[in-house]
């Protein structure tokens, strides 16, 4: 999980430095999960990457905002994909009822690489319907 999860966020960003730095800036969006935020029982390698992600996030904020790159992160809950598509929608569900469609996720991505976003670095932005808040976890 740290190799996928963390390294590979961690090259990611390290490849576009370069070129994000000669055309004068950019937003890098770092993907983590719901998973990032809280813990899970059983999960702990995912957690872990995706606690680790946060960190990366903030120290890449801090290095490359003189550079006028954004660096973020994203913590999505469930999201209606082929992988989540078996399992209960009560199961799932967060307090709004319901899953993300993709389509909300990439939509805010589009977001935060816009300049719409301009003066957002280093935050860690939440997409998970409200499950942070109430719904504990059942093992």
């Amino acid at each position: 999980m740290l190799d996928v999860n963390l390294t590979g966020t961690m090259l990611g960003i390290k490849s576009v430095i370069t070129p994000m730095i000669a055309a004068g800036g950019g937003s890098i969006i770092n993907m983590s999960s719901i998973q990032g935020m809280r813990g899970t029982p059983g999960n702990h390698g995912y957690v872990a990457s995706k606690w680790a992600i946060r960190g990366l996030t903030k120290s890449a904020a801090l290095e490359l905002a003189a550079n006028n790159i954004r660096v973020n992160s994203l913590h999505p809950g469930m999201v209606r994909t082929p992988m989540t598509a078996h399992m209960p929608e009560d199961l799932v569900a967060a307090p709004m009822g319901r899953i993300a469609d993709p389509v909300e996720v990439s939509t805010f991505v589009v977001f935060l690489a816009s300049d719409e976003s301009s003066f957002a670095t280093g935050a860690e932005f939440v997409m998970d319907g409200g499950l942070i808040t109430d719904v504990p976890h059942r093992v």
